[in-house]
Formats: structure tokens, sequence, C-alpha cells
């Protein structure tokens, strides 16, 4: 290719962009797409409670259909630096893996998409500035967050925004998140469960544990509540999702002395819900079981995102197309893991999620194989060349 993505996704990792700091990373890449023509935007939003988060929108050509490829460059924090068996953030290449963090997940990808843009318009005589629309019908665009580590407020959403605000449409889109297992080919995203959070606080009365009646214990009472919550289930599962899940991921009381009866007790839950489901309809759900135990209590709920799916259609028979043709292998049409920003953009166009492996994310010494994300860039090139051959998805 003429643009090699293990160089670009090495010069992407030497930037340190722990969310929501950028470091350069927009600035290197949006140096790359230029060069390649594209018009690029760089949009900074902020919001009162979060900080200030520093957007990438680039598009060659101006017709439709427009193909976008989406991703983040922010990353988690490295963690122990001195459990790394290299600087985290040099991008060093050792027995043909990238090293840093960043590489799964997902500035690999990213790079992958330049390298396909790069080789696709090269072939057309466009690298470089000179492609025009009639030289491959449409338009190829990239949204680029530095917010989707962290509180996705400031990130892809307000970009969207920003695009819808402007008459801008994408007609469909790739997100670059870590989809595989653990073998480039095994998996594409077509979906994602929804995500949310229920805080529960049960009040009564302190007192002396040896005269209970004399006080409002409210620990049996959320105990009840719990009981009655973990005693249930939302679902068996639908045609594309596995059952939902409600999981207990914390119990405090703050109580250090055993001969008081303490004033109130806090419980957690992350429930990960299907397409059977709205985040309302769980938290009327949650509340139910807490309202049938009674007593005085508040239920906060978050709703990070709701489930989703792109049903199976000429997007993902594209992008299994192209996965098979490169890799040999046909990727399954997932809805598991956790939330993206894909959430954020199947209001705007059919989406789906095919990136690196997923199982070094997050992780001490995150790497990628360099020949996978090579050929990761070759699947994105096949997926832009049977887009447009088609006329769009």
């Amino acid at each position: 290719m003429a643009l090699d993505p293990v160089v670009l996704a090495q010069d992407l990792i030497r930037c340190p962009s722990v969310t929501p700091v950028d470091a350069g990373a927009l600035d290197c890449l949006q140096g790359v797409l230029e060069d390649l023509g594209f018009t690029c935007a760089r949009l900074v939003f902020s919001d009162d409670d979060t900080p200030d988060v520093d957007n990438l929108y680039a598009r060659i050509g101006t017709q439709s259909p427009n193909f976008c490829f989406a991703g983040h460059t922010d990353v988690v924090p490295a963690g122990d630096t001195a459990a790394w068996s290299v600087d985290p953030f040099a991008a060093e290449v050792r027995d043909g893996r990238l090293i840093g963090r960043g590489a799964a997940d997902m500035k690999g990808a990213i790079a992958a998409f330049a390298a396909a843009a790069a080789g696709f318009l090269d072939d057309r005589g466009g690298a470089g500035g000179a492609a025009g629309d009639a030289d491959f019908g449409g338009s190829i665009s990239l949204l680029i967050t530095g917010d989707e580590e962290g509180p996705s407020v400031n990130g892809t959403r307000k970009v969207l925004d920003w695009m819808r605000d402007r008459g801008e449409t994408i007609d469909a889109c790739v997100v670059g998140e870590p989809s595989n297992p653990t073998t480039l080919g095994e998996m594409a995203k077509i979906g994602r469960r929804g995500s949310m959070y229920a805080d529960l606080t049960v009040r009564g009365i302190q007192g002396h544990s040896a005269y209970p009646e004399r006080a409002d214990n409210p620990l049996p009472r959320l105990v009840r509540m719990l009981a009655a919550i973990e005693g249930d289930t939302l679902d068996q599962g639908s045609d594309h999702f596995p059952p939902s899940t409600v999981t207990l991921t914390t119990v405090d009381v703050g109580n250090p002395a055993g001969n008081v009866i303490p004033a109130q007790g806090f419980a957690r839950y992350n429930i990960r819900f299907n397409d059977l489901h709205t985040g309302r309809g769980v938290a009327d759900w949650v509340r139910a079981h807490c309202d049938a135990v009674g007593g005085d209590y508040d239920l906060a709920i978050r709703i990070s995102g709701e489930s989703f799916l792109t049903p199976p259609g000429p997007l993902s028979d594209l992008v299994v197309a192209a996965v098979a043709a490169e890799t040999g292998r046909t990727p399954a049409l997932s809805t598991t893991g956790g939330t993206s920003d894909a959430r954020f953009i199947k209001d705007f166009c059919p989406v789906i999620e095919f990136g690196m492996n997923s199982d070094m994310a997050h992780k001490v010494d995150e790497s990628v194989a360099v020949d996978e994300l090579r050929a990761l860039a070759r699947v994105y090139r096949r997926v832009l060349d049977g887009f447009f051959a088609a006329g769009g998805a």
C-alpha cells in the first residue's frame, strides 16, 4: 500500500492521548488525510461538567453516497508502566507485533482506515488532492473523536449533531472497534446491548444494635430488594442478542461499628439489556421490585446507551465478503460486548463494527500482529471497492 498502516499506527501511538488529552494524535492524522486530499474540520466541543474534547471530521468528495469510517484516538491510561515490557507509548515492533497503548483499541484501525483510503484513491489517480466525485462516485469520510473511552459527551454524538446542522449525511459506516476475540476475521458487531446503572439507596434510622426497636434498620429491606432483583430474569434472549444481564457491582454500608444500626445502605447494578427492552422499561422493572418491598429509598438511574441493531443486510454482507476474501474466515455477526460510539451512529445510517482483536485491548503490553494490521487495511480497501462498485451498500 502507498501508506503503511503500521508506520501510521506507530506515529499515533507515540501521541499519549489518554482521554481527554489529544497529545497531537489528531494533528498527526489530519496531516496524513490532508495530503490525500481530504478536507478536514477540527471540532472542539465543551460541556459544563466534562472536559473539552477535540474531534476530527474529514471528507473527500461532495456527492452521495458517503462512506464513513468512525473511531477514536483517545486511549485508556497505561497503568503501571513498570509492568510493560516496553514504553507503552514508544510503539515498538517486537517479534512481529506492534506494542503500545491503543494498538488494538483503536489506533491500529484508524491507521488502517487511512491506508485503505489512500490505496483506493491512488488507484483512481486521486491521492494527493486530485480526486473528484466522478473518480469513484461518491465520498469517503472519517469521523474521529477523542472522547470514546471517557464520558462520551463531547465526542461522536456532538460531531453528528454538527453534521446534521450542516446537512452533512453519511450512508454507511464501519466503526473500527476491536471486534475479533483472538484472530482477525472471527467476528463483526451488528449491534450492542444497552447499558444502565442503577444506584439504590435505602434509608432508615440509626440506632444502638441492642435496642433495634428504637431504630429503623434499612439493611433487611435492602437485602430483600436485592434478593427480588437477583431472583428474577429480564428475558431469555432475542433473535440477535443473548439474554440481558443484571450484575450487582457493589454493596456499601460504611459502618465500622458492630453495635450500630446504620442509617442507610447502598447498592449498584449494571444492567446490559437487549433489544426486547428500553432503558426506561428496565428502570421500571427495577423500581417495581423495590416498591414491592417498600420503605424509604432512592433509585438513581443512568442510561449510558440503548440497545441497537443493524439487521443483517447489504452492509454486513459487504463486510463479511471482504473479510472472507482477505482472511478466509467468515465472521460471526455478533452483539456481544459493551457499548461503543456505534450507538450514536446507528441513528444516521447502517453501521457495523470490525477492527483488530480485543484480547489485548486495555491490557499491559497491548499489541497487534503487524501482518493482521496490514490485512485489516486490505479488508477496509475491499469494503470501499465493493461499496462504490455497487453504488452504495
